[in-house]
């Protein structure tokens, strides 16, 4: 048995090829690059931290440039709309369980133990990393007690180096994370590095600009198996174990196409609120012979007596700015409108429906967030065939059986508003045209094909128990026919 999986992963090899100064090099160009700065921005975003939070009043001074004040109302608003959409086009696409389609059962079987509900939640973390971030990574390993785990990695903390310009193929993956380490009494942020390449997995420390060995980790293989006399060898995968997964081809975080947006929203509501609350500054104030040393004493009398004192030949007199809310709400609206279209997501609350929400309305609706769908789903399509290249391999391992020669389309359900009584009707008018299995499979209230199927069959077996087959006699029927 030893001698077949051997066939399957790679003898541990020599780890020095490993360049030290040219990763270090890497990591600082990668920090500081475009890229790296626009996941952080995506995440700071969905998470309702916008540069509105950071916004100061100001005012034009006396040499004509922009001056701080602190005497006027600075509301911050925050209509986190991108996180709506990251949200809406997660959900739209992996909320529901993928369908798993194989002419081989055994092998379906054994991926369902898989891709079970857990697997489920982890998919959806890994959308919104798409749309965050512009990728999503997945990495694959046997833990401690040797079982077979597949968990997601955060973004942040994944540097790949690609062996090509379209990113299909992993070089090395380095990965950056921080731990807290109590020593004396407190507690300190460390830095650790690893790298994985085809040889395994090398330990270091990052202090901010280069790597060092981490002295309490030795370089590991990815696995470790046990021979038929008891004896245990370093294995490795023959490919990087992490996949990457992608919303498009670019892998851009959707906060680049959004972020604009976004900002204007949050100020125009922000304006909106600081206008609402400039009551006195709402009126210009006309003053003719003010009996006073200065505008400063003449505003402190108003707003603490509501009177001012004038000379005799003075006066007061007021000049009323209109806030028209209506100006405030249709930029609003076109601003909403803009992110949507550009999110290529849909508006719940859209006209478009109307009173009589027919199938091409609701199709119409879900275009733009459909047509993108189907750009990731292709992504994910290919991301999933580099993950059953290990699922496979750990199926050999573990007895399960050899499906290397057997394929499986991996169908994502949508999550899209239907007209059930449109879908039914057609689905009535299809028998006889298409099989059974498929028509089921559309139902609108079916939820498990597989088990519909069964009942149905079982429903059936049922009705030739109690009826009896046609044309034969039925010995239940408790009637006795004589001649």
């Amino acid at each position: 048995m030893f001698d077949f999986i051997k066939k399957l992963f790679r003898r541990k090899e020599n780890m020095n090829e490993f360049n030290k100064s040219e990763t270090e090099a890497l990591i600082n160009a990668y920090q500081v690059s475009p890229k790296y700065i626009s996941m952080l921005t995506g995440k700071r975003y969905y998470e309702g931290q916008h540069d509105i939070l950071k916004r100061k009043r100001q005012v034009i001074g006396e040499d004509g440039k922009l001056t701080p004040i602190e005497n006027l109302p600075n509301n911050k608003l925050v209509d986190n709309q991108y996180a709506k959409m990251v949200n809406q086009k997660t959900n739209y696409l992996l909320s529901k369980v993928p369908t798993l389609q194989s002419e081989n059962t055994e092998y379906v079987k054994a991926l369902n133990n898989v891709f079970n509900k857990q697997f489920l939640k982890t998919m959806k973390r890994l959308g919104k990393d798409c749309y965050n971030y512009g990728i999503g990574w997945l990495h694959v390993y046997y833990n401690e007690a040797g079982e077979f785990k597949i968990k997601r990695m955060d973004p942040l903390e994944i540097i790949p180096i690609w062996k090509d310009n379209d990113h299909e193929e992993l070089d090395s993956i380095i990965r950056l994370y921080v731990i807290q380490t109590y020593k004396r009494g407190t507690f300190k942020a460390t830095t650790k590095a690893e790298i994985y390449t085809k040889n395994g997995i090398q330990y270091f420390i990052w202090d901010g600009v280069k790597l060092y060995k981490d002295m309490e980790k030795e370089p590991i293989s990815y696995m470790t198996m046990e021979t038929d006399e008891g004896e245990k060898k370093p294995y490795n995968w023959d490919k990087i174990p992490f996949i990457s997964f992608r919303p498009d081809e670019l892998e851009q975080p959707l906060i680049i196409r959004l972020k604009s947006l976004q900002d204007g929203i949050n100020t125009i509501l922000s304006n909106f609120q600081n206008n609402m609350e400039e009551d006195n500054r709402n009126t210009i104030i006309v003053i003719t012979n003010y009996d006073g040393e200065n505008l400063g004493q003449f505003r402190k009398n108003l707003s603490q007596f509501g009177a001012v004192k004038v000379n005799d030949n003075g006066g007061v007199e007021t000049l009323t700015i209109e806030i028209n809310a209506e100006n405030y709400k249709a930029i609003l609206d076109l601003f909403k409108k803009a992110l949507i279209e550009n999110a290529r997501g849909f508006d719940s609350k859209s006209d478009v429906l109307g009173s009589n929400p027919n199938q091409m309305n609701i199709q119409s609706m879900y275009s733009d967030i459909d047509l993108d769908a189907n750009e990731m789903e292709t992504e994910f399509q290919a991301s999933f065939e580099e993950l059953l290249f290990f699922v496979k391999k750990h199926f050999i391992n573990t007895d399960v059986g050899d499906f290397d020669n057997e394929t499986v389309e991996i169908i994502f359900n949508r999550d899209i508003l239907i007209n059930e009584s449109t879908v039914i009707d057609d689905i009535a008018k299809s028998m006889g045209i298409l099989s059974q299995e498929t028509l089921v499979s559309q139902h609108p209230y079916v939820i498990d094909t597989e088990k519909e199927l069964e009942r149905i069959k079982k429903e059936k077996e049922e009705d030739l128990d109690i009826y009896g087959e046609f044309g034969k006699e039925n010995p239940a029927s408790g009637i006795d026919v004589k001649e």
